[in-house]
C-alpha cells in the first residue's frame, strides 16, 4: 500500500468515525462528545497507519504503542467529563445560530475537522513508518521519554482540574493550583508536547521535516482557532477572577506567575 492509499484509507475510517460521532450526539443533543471521538479517530489512525506500513518493526510498533495509547487515554477521558454534562457552549452556541439546519450543519462540521486531524496523523505517523531504516535506539528513546512526559504531564493536569471541579466551593472560581498555577492551560501544553514525541522516530527519512509539521498545526489550532481564544473569551464572561489569572499566568508554556510568589491562591 502507498501512502498515498493509506491517506485515502485514513479519510474513510475519520468520516466513518465522525459520522458514528454524528449519530450518537444527535441521540444525546450533545454535541461535545466528538472531542472523545477526535482522540479515538487519530489513535485509530496511528494503529492503522502502522500496521500498513513498510518501515522498520520497532518503530511501526512505537508509532503503534505511542498513538494508541494516548489515544485511548485522552478519549475515554474526554467522552467521561462531556456525555453526561451540559453541553459544549462552542456547539451549543453553533446550534442556536444554525437553528433548524443545525443537524445538517453539525454533520459537516464534525467532517470539516477531519481535515486537521488528517494532517496531525500523516504529518506525525507517516514520515516514522514509512522509511527504509531504523532511527537508531537513541531516538527510540528520545520519543519514549517525551510520550510519557506529555501523556502523564496531560493526565495530570486533567485530573487536577476534574478534582478541582468536583469541589462544592469551588464552583464559578479559578483553578490556578498545581500545574494550573503555572499555565492557563497546561493540557494543552502537554498536548503540543505530546506531537514532538513522533519527531525521534522519523529522524534520517526523507520525509522527516515533515513531522514538524504536527506539533505547528496543534499550536496554531490551540492559539489561533478552537483552542485558547474562544475559551477564555468565554471564561472572561462568566468568571469575574479570570482576568486577573490572565494577567498573572501565562497561556501555555508552564512559568512562575508573574509579579507574585507561588503561594496562595487569590481569587
Amino acid at each position: 500500500m502507498s501512502v498515498w492509499q493509506a491517506l485515502g484509507w485514513g479519510a474513510l475510517l475519520l468520516f466513518l468515525v465522525k459520522t458514528m460521532a454524528w449519530l450518537v450526539q444527535r441521540r444525546l443533543g450533545n454535541a461535545g462528545i466528538v472531542d472523545g471521538f477526535w482522540a479515538w479517530g487519530l489513535g485509530a489512525l496511528a494503529l492503522g497507519f502502522a500496521w500498513v506500513a513498510p518501515g522498520p518493526l520497532e518503530v511501526r510498533v512505537a508509532v503503534a504503542l505511542m498513538g494508541g495509547l494516548w489515544g485511548l487515554r485522552l478519549g475515554t477521558y474526554l467522552w467521561r467529563r462531556n456525555w453526561r454534562t451540559a453541553e459544549d457552549f462552542r456547539y451549543a452556541n453553533l446550534r442556536a445560530q444554525w437553528g433548524a439546519q443545525a443537524p445538517a450543519r453539525l454533520f459537516w462540521f464534525f467532517q470539516f475537522q477531519n481535515l486537521f486531524t488528517l494532517a496531525l496523523a500523516g504529518s506525525a505517523f507517516l514520515p516514522a513508518v514509512w522509511q527504509d531504516r531504523s532511527p537508531g535506539p537513541w531516538a527510540l528513546a528520545v520519543a519514549a521519554v517525551v510520550w510519557l512526559i506529555a501523556v502523564v504531564g496531560e493526565s495530570v493536569a486533567d485530573a487536577q482540574m476534574a478534582a478541582f471541579k468536583r469541589r462544592a466551593d469551588q464552583h464559578g472560581q479559578v483553578c490556578d493550583t498545581g500545574l494550573w498555577r503555572h499555565s492557563r492551560h497546561p493540557n494543552y501544553f502537554f498536548e503540543c508536547v505530546h506531537w514532538l514525541a513522533y519527531v525521534p522516530l522519523s529522524w534520517g527519512s526523507p520525509g522527516w521535516p515533515l513531522s514538524l509539521l504536527a506539533p505547528v498545526v496543534m499550536v496554531l489550532l490551540l492559539k489561533r482557532l478552537s483552542g485558547i481564544p474562544l475559551l477564555e473569551a468565554r471564561l472572561v464572561e462568566t468568571r469575574p477572577a479570570y482576568r486577573d489569572y490572565m494577567a498573572r499566568t501565562h497561556a501555555l508554556l508552564p512559568w512562575p506567575p508573574r509579579g507574585q510568589s507561588i503561594g496562595t491562591r487569590r481569587q
